[in-house]
């Protein structure tokens, strides 16, 4: 069925999907033990590193970080649609996509 090249790549890939997921989780209590300390350097690198391997992880299971943008996008502009809270009392929601869309320029 699959050759033993195909199949390390497989086994590697699995590998590298669960290593990503435990990196996920480390990065959020990292972030999590940085906001109790108030260390703006710390929580600015955690926010970084769950960015970053949410995209690898993305990758990793086969949707390319154009499609992610772009769904990414979606969702913005259905929250703002559904009137979302963090929208409604901040703006936080149109400023990310204004953000996201200003820098595709």
């Amino acid at each position: 069925m699959f050759s033993d090249r195909q199949e390390s790549g497989i086994v590697k890939n699995i590998k590298v999907v669960e290593w990503l997921k435990a990196d996920l989780l480390t990065s959020l209590s990292v972030l999590f033990k940085s906001m109790l300390r108030g260390s703006e350097d710390l929580i600015l690198d955690a926010l970084a590193s769950l960015v970053v391997t949410c995209y690898i992880l993305g990758r990793r299971l086969g949707i390319t970080f154009t499609r992610l943008d772009l769904r990414i996008e979606e969702k913005l502009l259905r929250s703002i649609e559904e009137d979302h809270e963090m929208e409604k009392w901040y703006g936080d929601i149109s400023n990310l996509l204004n953000y996201l869309v200003d820098k595709k320029r």
